[in-house]
This record gives C-alpha cells, structure tokens and sequence, in this order.
C-alpha cells in the first residue's frame, strides 16, 4: 500500500521534483544566485512540502544550492571552483586512463565505444551532456578505481551546470565527440603515454574555452540576473568582471 501522509510522500514523486528541479537549475531556467522559497517550488510544481524539502536537501548536497536560514540559494556560477575542478580532473582523469590501458578489455572498449557512437547521432545539448558524461565516466570505470570514478563523478556533478554552456553549439558537441573519439582510440591502441596526454588536453581545454565564454558574455550573463563570483584573474584580470561578494 502506498503511502500518502505528509511524512511519507511516495519516492516517485520525490523523484519527479528532484528531477524537474535540477533540470531547471541545470539549464540555467532557474538562475545561478537566484533566490528559492518552499512555497514557490511548491506552487511552481504542484508538489507538497515534504517532497520539495527532500529535493532540495539532496541538491544542497550536490552542491547546487545553499541553504541559508530559511532561505535557499541557487549556487553562483564560481570561477575558484570551477578552476579547482578542472585542476582535480586534470590529474584524476589521465591515471584512469592509464589504469585503463592496463586493465580494459577488448569488450569493455567496444562498449565505451557504441555509447560514445550512440549519442553522437542526436544533435542536441542534453545529448552532448550525456555523451561527455557517459565517456568520462565510462573511461574512469574501466581503471577499475572506484575511489577515482566517485572522484570524477562528483566532479562532473558540480560541473554539470557549466557543462551546458560548453555544448551549446553543434560544433562545440561535434569537437568533444572528436575529442573523445582520439582518446578512445589511443586507450584501444595500448598507448598510455598519448591517451593520458589527450584527455588532459582536453581537460584544459574545455576549461578554457568555458572562461573564454563567461568573459566574453559576462555582462549579458549578469545584466540577466545570474551570480558569478570568484577570482577576476581567472577572466583576464578586470576587476569588475565578476561578483567578489563572499557566497
């Protein structure tokens, strides 16, 4: 029998809001330093206040937003954060994929290989997400590390609302597919050395191009009401390019 009190609201629907909510804030419908009530999700989505409160605990969690007092935050866009990611990244992501020369199967190779293949058919930005997760994480697994994997998931995670702004293009989609296609293939062929080279090229690339972009749109992005904060150096050194206030 499924329960229905206010203290036990079926995980379905739970689900169904987290799910809605992170999407909304994932794409940036919902902007990053924008200010959420209980009362507001629970008009924006039809939904109670128990499930509302355990979605946006799990999205605090996942480091989406802030919890302060009784208020909730969506979490700025951070320049530190997202520098300090691509620097974890850099240095996880190429030991997986030397782990990965050493203990990936043929088998285990075609299938990274088919779901790299699969998503690059559907030109979309959501695609282009699935498909740079997939592949990372998919890579990562075959070291046969879990405490890397974890590492990298998590990474992707907190990275996740940026990542859409780095496949905004078919091009961008088409490149990362290039890109991940080289890495694979250097992986298949048992050259560490190249496909370790190759991904954090990668890394740092598409880190790169991400503060390339916020510079160049950093004005449009706040005249829009979205919260960028951290280090101005890290978009050229103008002091007035991001919001410094303590989050």
């Amino acid at each position: 029998m499924t329960e229905t009190t206010e203290n036990a609201v079926p995980v379905s629907q739970t689900s169904q809001l987290y799910d809605n909510l992170r999407e909304a804030i994932l794409t940036l419908d919902i902007a990053p330093g924008e200010r959420i009530s209980e009362r507001g999700l629970e008009g924006r989505f039809h939904a109670s206040r128990t499930p509302v409160r355990a979605a946006l605990s799990r999205l605090e969690r996942e480091g989406l937003i802030l919890h302060e007092g009784r208020s909730w935050t969506v979490t700025p866009i951070d320049l530190d954060e997202i520098a300090s990611l691509a620097e974890l990244r850099g240095v996880l992501e190429p030991a997986a994929a030397r782990l990965a020369v050493e203990r990936a199967s043929a088998e285990q190779l075609d299938d990274v290989r088919a779901h790299l293949d699969q998503l690059r058919s559907t030109p979309d930005r959501e695609a282009g997400i699935r498909m740079g997760s997939t592949f990372h994480l998919d890579l990562a697994a075959l070291g046969g590390n879990r405490f890397i994997t974890d590492a990298i998931a998590d990474a992707l995670t907190r990275l996740e609302r940026t990542r859409w702004i780095e496949v905004r293009t078919a091009e961008a989609r088409e490149a990362a597919w290039e890109e991940h296609s080289a890495i694979l293939d250097a992986v298949r062929a048992g050259q560490a050395d190249r496909a370790a080279e190759l991904l954090a090229a990668h890394v740092a690339g598409t880190n790169d191009r991400l503060l390339a972009w916020i510079a160049q749109e950093r004005r449009r992005l706040r005249g829009a009401g979205m919260a960028i904060v951290g280090s101005p150096a890290l978009l050229g050194g103008e002091h007035d390019q991001v919001d410094t206030a303590d989050r």
